[in-house]
């Protein structure tokens, strides 16, 4: 059975940033297994030109090299859709973060699995356990 993930915008960074298999070696284990699918959603691309035009972020890599870098890696953008803004991920997530909300609905609508390092969404059902 394929496993079907969304990395959350904190693993999006560290595989930008070539630090992913040191930060999060579990994940970089399961994203190396032949019957996994791992998505980006186009909201972690947001968040991180949000971030990094704010000055709060700077990635190893320019914006408008990020998605070529993601894909050359082998992950799929998820962009997102009218149902993805619309529905409320259940149960209702410990964040308020608009971002980690989105994503969750995500998950929820697409049948997938957030990866995620961030405490307030770790135990949620639509979290993956890796």
């Amino acid at each position: 059975m394929t496993l079907r993930l969304l990395l959350d915008t904190h693993i999006v960074l560290a595989i930008v940033d070539n630090e992913l298999a040191e930060r999060f070696p579990a994940v970089a284990k399961s994203l190396a297994e032949d019957d996994t699918d791992a998505f980006v959603s186009v909201a972690s691309l947001w968040e991180i030109a949000i971030k990094a035009r704010l000055g709060k972020l700077v990635p190893q890599l320019s914006l408008d090299v990020i998605p070529n870098y993601l894909t050359a890696a082998g992950l799929r953008f998820l962009p997102i859709e009218i149902a993805h803004a619309i529905t409320a991920a259940e149960p209702e997530p410990d964040t308020r973060d608009p971002f980690d909300r989105l994503l969750l609905a995500q998950c929820q609508v697409e049948n997938l699995q957030l990866v995620t390092i961030d405490r307030a969404l770790a135990d949620h059902p639509l979290a993956a356990r890796l």
